[in-house]
């Protein structure tokens, strides 16, 4: 491990301090986007230092990649995703690693390539832990169909994916359509847990359909305001997230469950290791 410190002056000015030589080398950098604003400046300015030691290169390992939801063109709206990888290159980063990257589009409005690891394996091995062999796995809209069927298909589960279509009313989120047969437990599988809104309304939806239990399985756990604490009420057992960004109090004690995305990183740090010693 590197040895740096972030710090700052007394006007809150930030500052880096490097204190081993990575002249030549190539440098890991662990950062965190979560949350967003100071770490994500914090992350840039030591990425820049370490490049202006003489870095061999900077890959930055962003287990949360913050603002990748802002990443429609709209006329007079900010394109916070594009921002972002402008900023991260500017700061000499070379190439990022993330997990479960909330869409696809990062990849065509980042400059730097961008890896993002599939959580999979964390959630089968819970689901497998837990005897979910029976369950249904559920895509709660269509932009999640992927990261379902990665669950489903890596947990070796027989039952085929059910999804939702979801729209957006003044009221909020509305699922309009189950697309597939939901069995007794249904298993959500999503990227984000934010307010919860869009897991509220799908829950609600199962319940409909005949589902009597319920378990959440959502890769970045931001459980923002206090709507998803009404999710046990409509047959919510279970909410598991990855530790990709830091468990807020709130959800600490609510007993939510954690996963750790340590063994999925290292093992693409192993295969790339290998692929460069090749």
């Amino acid at each position: 491990p590197g040895r740096a410190s972030i710090e700052r002056f007394s006007n809150l000015e930030l500052h880096t301090t490097v204190d081993d030589t990575v002249k030549g080398r190539h440098c890991l950098l662990l950062g965190a986007v979560a949350p967003p604003d100071e770490h994500l400046l914090a992350t840039l300015l030591l990425a820049h230092t370490l490049a202006r030691e003489g870095a061999q290169g900077v890959t930055a390992l962003l287990p949360y990649l913050g603002y990748a939801r802002q990443d429609r063109e709209e006329p007079g709206k900010s394109l916070a995703a594009a921002w972002v990888g402008e900023l991260l290159r500017t700061s000499r980063v070379d190439r990022v690693i993330t997990v479960d990257v909330h869409s696809a589009s990062i990849h065509t409005l980042f400059p730097i390539p961008v890896c993002s690891l599939s959580p999979a394996p964390v959630f089968a091995a819970e689901l497998a832990r837990l005897g979910f062999h029976d369950a249904t796995i559920v895509a709660p809209d269509e932009g999640a169909l992927e990261r379902a069927e990665a669950v489903r298909s890596t947990a070796g589960i027989e039952r085929p994916l059910a999804h939702f279509v979801k729209r957006r009313s003044s009221a909020g989120i509305v699922h309009s359509r189950l697309h597939g047969e939901v069995g007794r437990r249904a298993v959500v599988v999503d990227d984000i847990l934010d307010t919860g809104g869009t897991l509220l309304s799908a829950c609600q939806a199962l319940r409909e359909a005949g589902a009597e239990q319920i378990v959440i399985m959502a890769t970045h756990g931001l459980f923002t305001g206090t709507r998803w604490q009404s999710l046990p009420a409509l047959g919510v057992t279970r909410i598991c997230c990855t530790d990709t960004v830091p468990l807020p109090e709130r959800a600490a004690t609510a007993g939510i469950v954690v996963l750790s995305v340590a063994d999925v990183i290292a093992a693409h740090l192993r295969a790339v290791r290998q692929a460069l010693s090749a």
